[in-house]
């Protein structure tokens, strides 16, 4: 008897622990949809709009999710009478602790946030992280970047790699300079050659007329007057004038007469002394 009232004195606390555990599941399995949803629907509405930089989108989704994600945990702790406000000082004394264990993870945010707000680099531009790597920028995330070199393989730089290091940005500009050598025989007309290279810059459709390109006379090698062109093109269209450019350029001064420089030696025989 005593052990039927003893279980009948506990059904109360133990149908109160099965709602608290059925709300808890049910807590955390809404809550965690709950963030994954808002986090995509962030990240899309963010892809849409030409007013956000994409760089920021990866960043501000694992902001939000985890965020709400804290406050269900919060929310299914108070559940059970966990006092929230201990709670959070215990996890400030803990972040505190961990944080100065892993300084250097928390370097790696700061450098992230840095990233973002002054926005050196952004998604789809090509960057050089001088020591460390070329790419193209896929995501700066939270605590380290993707990068993609023009080979197809991708890399990944930890965010305080990419803050402690020069960057140098070959797209952000709109337009860039390219420089492109041409060598000439000695013997040849020289005015020819800056003529006929002058002519063929110029005249293409995707190099700017201001600053107009620039030919002249730039080194005096061995067997070889260099002949430099300086030409300014819009940046999406820069390698493929460049790669263009140097392909042609050697023909047209065939065209006009010019000859390819070669090496030249000169052998000069001694005489045998008279014995």
């Amino acid at each position: 008897m005593e052990t039927k009232a003893a279980i009948m004195a506990s059904l109360p606390w133990l149908e109160t622990m099965a709602l608290n555990v059925l709300f808890a599941i049910i807590t955390l399995v809404v809550g965690w949809w709950f963030s994954n949803f808002i986090g995509n629907w962030i990240r899309k509405i963010a892809q849409r709009s030409t007013h956000i930089d994409f760089t920021i989108v990866p960043m501000a989704q694992a902001l939000v999710t985890w965020t709400i994600r804290v406050f269900v945990i919060v929310a299914v702790l108070a559940r059970f009478g966990v006092q929230t406000a201990s709670l959070i000082a215990a996890l400030g004394a803990a972040g505190l602790a961990i944080g100065l264990a892993l300084h250097n993870t928390l370097q790696n945010i700061a450098s992230g946030i840095m990233l973002l707000i002054l926005r050196p680099i952004r998604s789809g531009e090509f960057v050089s992280i001088v020591g460390k790597g070329d790419g193209t920028v896929l995501e700066v995330g939270l605590f380290m970047s993707e990068f993609q070199q023009t080979d197809g393989v991708k890399f990944v730089l930890p965010n305080s790699l990419i803050w402690g290091n020069p960057i140098i940005n070959y797209s952000r500009n709109e337009t860039r300079r390219m420089e492109i050598a041409v060598g000439v025989r000695y013997g040849d007309d020289l005015d020819k050659a800056l003529e006929v290279l002058s002519d063929l810059f110029t005249s293409h459709e995707k190099v700017l007329k201001d600053p107009a390109p620039l030919v002249f006379v730039s080194a005096y090698k061995e067997s070889t007057v260099v002949v430099s062109v300086r030409a300014w093109t819009k940046t999406v269209d820069f390698w493929d004038v460049h790669f263009e450019m140097n392909r042609v350029a050697i023909q047209k001064l065939q065209e006009a007469g010019l000859s390819n420089p070669i090496p030249l030696r000169e052998v000069v025989a001694l005489e045998k002394p008279a014995a």
